[in-house]
C-alpha cells in the first residue's frame, strides 16, 4: 500500500475566539487523511460552535450549581464540536454566575494552554479536562466537584477506586497542594477511568491505583468503562458523551453517595447492635458474632440500569432547566436551551 504524504505545517484557521481576529497558527497533528476527509474536517473546525452549544454549556453550569455539585468552586467543560483540538470551560468565575460568551474560554487539548493568547486567568486544574480529552476521544463533557457528599467516600475505608494523587507525584511537583495543575498529574487521573491502565495498590485501607506502564495506549477506548473517578480528600470526576449525560450521572453520584451513606449507617448500628444483644445479654456462644452487609447492585444491574435511565435522560434535563429558570438567580444570555 502506497504510504500517503504526512503534512507537518502550520495552518491558519478562523480564531473565533475573539472579534477582529482573522488568522491565528493554529498546529495540527500529522494529518493521514484523504483530501476530501481534510478539507471537511478544515470546514469543520473553521466553523464557531453555535448559540445553542454555548446556552447548554451554561445552563450546565447552572444545573451543577442549583443541585449542589459544585459551589464557588468546581467546573464544568465541553468539547468543541466543531474541533475536537479544543474544549471549553468558563473562565475562573464561580458557575452560578457564567451568563454569557464572553465568560467561557476555549483551550487546546494538547497542553491546556488558552487559544487566546490574551486570555485572563483560567481554572488550575483545566488539566483534569484537557488530558481525559486527551486520552478518549469520545468524552464529550467533563465534571469535577467536590461535593461533600462525596468526598468521604474518597478518605473512608469503602473499596472505591480512588486516584490518590501522592502517587503520580514526580520530584518537579513543588507544591503538593492535591490540585491538578498540570499533564502528568491530569494524565495520572484520567487513566482511572479506564481499569486496562491501572495497576491497584492498596494504602492506609484505601484502593488506589497507579498508572501501569507496560499497556499500549493503542487500547485505549474511545469511552471508558469508568465514568466516575473518586479523588482522594479532594472530590471527584465524571464524564459524558454529552453535556447532559455529564450532568445526569454528576447529580446522581451525588444521590447514590447519599443513599449510600444512609445505607452504611443503618447497617452499621444493625452489626453494633447485634453485638451488644448477644454479648451484653450474656450469651454463652463464644463464635463470630454474625455481620450483615449492604446488598450491593451486581456489575450486571449497575450497567443495564443507567442503559434503560439514559434513554430517558431528557426527562429531568427539561426540569432541571425549568428549575433554574425560575430560580432568579442564574441569568443565560445566548438565549433557549436546547431540550429545555
Amino acid at each position: 500500500m502506497r504510504q500517503q504524504n504526512v503534512n507537518r505545517t502550520t495552518r491558519y484557521l478562523p480564531d473565533t475566539s475573539s472579534p477582529g481576529n482573522t488568522k491565528v497558527p493554529q498546529k495540527v497533528q500529522p494529518d493521514t487523511m484523504g483530501d476530501d476527509q481534510q478539507r471537511s474536517a478544515l470546514a469543520k473546525a473553521s466553523k464557531p460552535a453555535n448559540n445553542e452549544f454555548f446556552s447548554t454549556l451554561i445552563a450546565a453550569n447552572h444545573i451543577l450549581h442549583y443541585h449542589n455539585v459544585v459551589d464557588a468552586y468546581g467546573h464544568i467543560s465541553a468539547r468543541n464540536p466543531q474541533d475536537d483540538r479544543t474544549f471549553f470551560i468558563s473562565k475562573s468565575l464561580a458557575p452560578a454566575l457564567v451568563s454569557n460568551r464572553e465568560d467561557i474560554e476555549e483551550y487546546y487539548v494538547s497542553d491546556a494552554s488558552p487559544v487566546n493568547k490574551d486570555a485572563p486567568k483560567g481554572y488550575a486544574e483545566r488539566f483534569i479536562h484537557s488530558e481525559i480529552y486527551k486520552q478518549f476521544k469520545g468524552v464529550q463533557a467533563v465534571i469535577h466537584g467536590h461535593t461533600e457528599v462525596v468526598l468521604p467516600f474518597s478518605i473512608s475505608s469503602a473499596q472505591c477506586p480512588i486516584y490518590d494523587i501522592q502517587q503520580h507525584y514526580k520530584s518537579s511537583d513543588n507544591i503538593q497542594s492535591l490540585l491538578v495543575t498540570n499533564e502528568h498529574l491530569g494524565a495520572g487521573l484520567a487513566a482511572g477511568f479506564d481499569p486496562s491502565t491501572m495497576m491497584s495498590k492498596t494504602t492506609n485501607l484505601i484502593r488506589n491505583y497507579i498508572v501501569s506502564s507496560t499497556l499500549s495506549a493503542a487500547s485505549t477506548p474511545d469511552f471508558p468503562p469508568n465514568p466516575t473517578v473518586l479523588m482522594r480528600g479532594h472530590g471527584f470526576t465524571c464524564i459524558g458523551a454529552t453535556m447532559q449525560e455529564a450532568v445526569n450521572r454528576a447529580i446522581y453520584t451525588c444521590t447514590n453517595a447519599r443513599v449510600q451513606t444512609t445505607a452504611m449507617l443503618m447497617q452499621g448500628s444493625y452489626n453494633v447492635g447485634l453485638v451488644g444483644e448477644r454479648f451484653g445479654g450474656g450469651e454463652k456462644e463464644t463464635g463470630p458474632a454474625k455481620h450483615e452487609d449492604i446488598k450491593y447492585l451486581s456489575e450486571r444491574e449497575c450497567k443495564d440500569s443507567w442503559t434503560a435511565i439514559s434513554n430517558t435522560a431528557e426527562r429531568p434535563w427539561k426540569l432541571w432547566c425549568a428549575e433554574v429558570a425560575a430560580s432568579g438567580l442564574y441569568e443565560n444570555q445566548m438565549g433557549p436551551v436546547p431540550g429545555a
